[in-house]
C-alpha cells in the first residue's frame, strides 16, 4: 500500500480539513454516526468495510478528536463511538456534497432520499455562501490575503 502524503503542517485550511477527513470511509462514518450509528459492528455491517480498515479509521477519527469513545448506553462491556463538536461541526461539509451531487450527478434519479426539516417535513434550501452584509457570493466575488499577523502585547 502507498503511504499518502501528510499535509498536517501544511498552510492551507483545505489541506489541514483533509488530514483529518479526507478519506471516503471517514465521511460516509460520520453520516451514518450523524444518524444515530455507535457500535463498530453497526458501522462495519452499514458500510460493509473490512474490519482492519474501519478499525483504523475510527482510531484515526478519535486521535483527530472527530469521535470519542464513550461505554455502551446499555451497560454492556462494549464501548460506542460518538460526535464530538468537532465532528459534529462535518455536518455542513456533508450537507454541501449531498446538494453538489443532487445538482451534478449523472443519475440523479437514482438517490432515494431528500434532506428534510425534521420540525416541518420541509426540504432544506441550498446552502449559501454569503457576505457580512448579506449578498450571495460567487468564487468570482472571493480572494484569499495573509490572515494579519498576530499582536504583540507589551510588557
Amino acid at each position: 500500500m502507498v503511504k499518502r502524503t501528510s499535509f498536517e503542517g501544511d498552510a492551507c485550511p483545505i489541506a489541514r480539513a483533509l488530514e483529518a477527513i479526507g478519506d471516503w470511509w471517514t465521511l460516509l462514518i460520520i453520516r451514518d454516526a450523524l444518524l444515530g450509528v455507535r457500535r463498530f459492528g453497526e458501522f462495519q455491517s452499514k458500510l460493509g468495510m473490512a474490519k482492519n480498515i474501519l478499525s483504523a479509521r475510527l482510531r484515526s477519527m478519535v486521535d483527530h478528536g472527530i469521535l470519542e469513545t464513550v461505554p455502551a448506553s446499555d451497560g454492556s462491556a462494549y464501548s460506542e463511538y460518538v460526535l464530538t463538536p468537532k465532528g459534529r461541526g462535518i455536518f455542513p461539509i456533508l450537507v454541501a456534497l449531498r446538494q453538489w451531487s443532487e445538482d451534478f450527478d449523472d443519475r440523479p434519479e437514482e438517490i432515494t432520499t431528500i434532506l428534510v426539516d425534521r420540525a416541518k417535513g420541509r426540504p432544506v434550501k441550498k446552502l449559501e455562501l454569503r457576505a457580512e452584509d448579506g449578498r450571495l457570493l460567487s468564487p468570482a466575488d472571493t480572494m484569499l490575503k495573509p490572515r494579519p499577523a498576530p499582536r504583540r502585547r507589551s510588557a
